[in-house]
């Protein structure tokens, strides 16, 4: 679909709003009557609806949004589904909720992910996707692993309105800002925090920064957190779909892609499970040239491998201070100090990539 023509009819003038919140504290049998109550306040022509025409059941819980699938019944009996995300309270410090709202409606008019239905208080509402979320272990089939990639591809093509800026270290940058700045009032948060240096810290970021410049990645649209938990196939139709935009932005190729095969090891950060260049190739070669895969040349795929592995580690300090930030803000039961310092490590084990990123630069 031509993004142009269509970003017309996804302004956001044309999406229902509500000032409504829902608590999502809430059990699903105290939530039910609000989610009804909301419904109602985007869908005018469902406002006269009994309650029993709403069933409403968790999807999954991840751990920033509660996401609900919200089905009612028609008067022709026909069943409509939609999908209820509830944002993560306090995640207004690490997503910027508008940029996220303006890309999702040209994401969608290019295909991608579910149509935004409606936007709410805390959350929104968006088409129900009927399909399975993947787990890590899927990622790295190679038939999938090509789908992703060829998918990936297509993502980097569209066109947002807006600044072009790249936005990975102005957000790196911004995160390191207020996770240094943290006060923690339980005491064994405070004695692992104190574990952490934050002057070496910005100075291992300021190296990488300038390392990643002399790389010369594109700039694209970016997903950005394209885990596991944020793709999902149909298998009878053999379709995969990326959902869940709240951190793209404008940034560069080679972090998606390094993100993305980060995300192999899983909230366990089972880095064993990285990518070997075999199949990093594999992916290279997918989302370089879908359609005529074996024809890339091996100085492209070379370069790719180079980019990708320097943006890989900007990827484990980006996730490190969000997961600072994330210990203090969220309520959510994870382990967030504990994945700051899995990620911080990890990115200390890599840095073999500073020199060999160097060594290789020059030729090219």
């Amino acid at each position: 679909m031509d993004i142009a023509e269509a970003a017309p009819l996804c302004s956001n003038s044309a999406i229902p709003h509500s000032s409504l919140t829902v608590d999502h504290t809430l059990s699903l049998f105290h939530i039910k009557p609000h989610i009804v109550e909301l419904c109602k306040d985007l869908f005018k022509n469902w406002s006269n609806k009994d309650e029993s025409d709403f069933s409403i059941e968790t999807v999954s819980g991840g751990i920033t949004n509660l996401l609900l699938k919200v089905s009612v019944r028609e008067e022709n009996g026909k069943t409509i589904n939609m999908t209820l995300r509830l944002y993560g309270p306090n995640t207004e410090y690490v997503i910027n909720r508008e940029r996220e709202l303006q890309a999702i409606q040209y994401l969608s008019a290019a295909g991608f992910g579910a149509k935004l239905l409606g936007v709410f208080g805390n959350g929104m509402v968006q088409s129900f996707i009927d399909a399975r979320t993947l787990v890590p272990l899927d990622m790295r089939k190679p038939d999938l692993a090509a789908k992703i990639a060829t998918q990936l591809c297509e993502f980097h093509q569209v066109k947002v309105p807006g600044s072009k800026e790249p936005q990975l270290w102005n957000d790196i940058f911004k995160f390191f800002k207020q996770a240094s700045k943290i006060k923690f009032d339980d005491s064994e948060k405070c004695k692992k925090y104190e574990k952490v240096n934050f002057k070496e810290i910005h100075a291992e970021l300021v190296e990488l920064k300038d390392l990643t410049g002399l790389v010369n990645a594109p700039v694209v649209f970016a997903h950005n957190d394209l885990l596991s938990g944020n793709l999902m196939l149909n298998e009878d139709e053999d379709k995969l779909y990326f959902i869940d935009f709240e951190y793209g932005s404008y940034s560069y190729r080679g972090f998606d892609i390094g993100n993305h095969f980060n995300e192999y090891a899983g909230y366990d950060c089972d880095y064993s499970l990285y990518p070997n260049k075999d199949e990093q190739y594999h992916f290279f070669r997918h989302y370089l040239k879908p359609d005529k895969p074996q024809e890339v040349p091996d100085k492209d795929l070379e370069e790719l491998y180079i980019e990708t592995n320097c943006y890989m580690l900007a990827s484990h300090m980006y996730w490190a201070l969000w997961a600072l930030i994330q210990a203090k803000m969220s309520p959510i039961d994870f382990d967030y100090l504990g994945y700051f310092f899995l990620r911080y490590e990890e990115f200390r084990r890599q840095k073999k990539w500073f020199s060999l990123a160097q060594s290789y630069l020059p030729k090219s």
